[in-house]
């Protein structure tokens, strides 16, 4: 039977992605709101809490965008269905979090809409989308350094498409690295700071894909270092914090020229396997400069 052409669709860069609510800040509560909890409505006091709660304004309003993020979602190995709306949802937390620490700086993010759903075999459409993203970023917002952060699929579009000129950086989360006779490329890599994050206890993504990977890459580029995150799974839901403090302190540090905190710049400098098989440690990020 004949194969069917795939649907036309193009894919899309997504709206930029807002900070949300400044963290840690606790408002004052006015004296009705006081009132209204002494009176036992909670349920207002909370309200009136939430609408004084400050959020900070979208990148760009006041700050001239300098750097962009482009958050790669995870997918399916074969569907040419529309991309998946939970494995979208699931980057915007961390993407949220990048904006907040890099909002100051000029930092903007995207999540990006897949064509499709699948990597679809030897047409690797995320890959190829993530690459036209990048360009899109860079006629968007100017020349701009950009870095790639993707999850499961997505960390795999983000290593193919690195080749783009404006990439500067590549975060790879529980990346899928299926096994085959061709190895994964990683001559596009050069040049780029790389960071791969897995959990030892994945049953999803194989750990061990990604470390060949790392140090196939790590012969060439120097700037190549991997985090192993212990007894944590696919998602990485049980160390979240670090894992998200990680990212911000690599791509802000790769986008901004800013330190690394002293694990990566370790991990970084260590010969294989110690800088690719570095341990997370519980609590990074609580205090990162040391």
């Amino acid at each position: 039977m004949a194969s069917q052409a795939l649907p036309a669709r193009g894919a899309r860069l997504g709206r930029p992605v807002a900070p949300g609510l400044v963290p840690g800040f606790v408002p004052a509560l006015s004296p009705a709101s006081k009132g209204a909890r002494a009176d036992g409505a909670r349920g207002g006091a909370a309200r009136q809490a939430s609408r004084s709660l400050p959020r900070r304004s979208d990148p760009g309003d006041d700050t001239t965008v300098r750097a962009v993020v482009l958050a790669l979602p995870g997918g399916d190995a074969l569907s040419t269905r529309r991309r998946s709306p939970v494995a979208a949802a699931m980057m915007w937390p961390l993407a949220r979090h990048l904006v907040r620490e890099g909002l100051d700086d000029g930092v903007a993010a995207h999540v990006v809409h897949y064509r499709f759903r699948g990597w679809n075999g030897g047409h690797a459409h995320p890959a190829e989308d993530a690459e036209w993203a990048v360009g899109e970023a860079v006629r968007r917002y100017g020349d701009v350094p950009v870095c790639l952060v993707g999850m499961d699929m997505g960390a795999r579009a983000a290593l193919h498409a690195a080749g783009h000129p404006a990439v500067n950086s590549v975060v790879a989360l529980a990346p899928w690295l299926p096994g085959g006779p061709e190895p994964e490329p990683v001559r596009q890599l050069a040049g780029r700071r790389v960071l791969l994050v897995h959990g030892t206890d994945d049953d999803v993504t194989a750990p061990e894909l990604s470390y060949r990977l790392a140090e196939r890459a790590k012969k060439a580029n120097r700037d190549v270092c991997r985090f192993e995150v212990h007894s944590d799974g696919h998602g990485l839901h049980q160390h979240r914090a670090e894992v998200f403090a990680l990212t911000a302190d690599f791509v802000l540090g790769s986008l901004l020229d800013r330190p690394y905190a002293r694990p990566v710049t370790d991990a970084l400098a260590a010969p294989p396997p110690l800088g690719l098989r570095m341990p997370l440690a519980a609590g990074f990020g609580r205090s990162l400069r040391h």
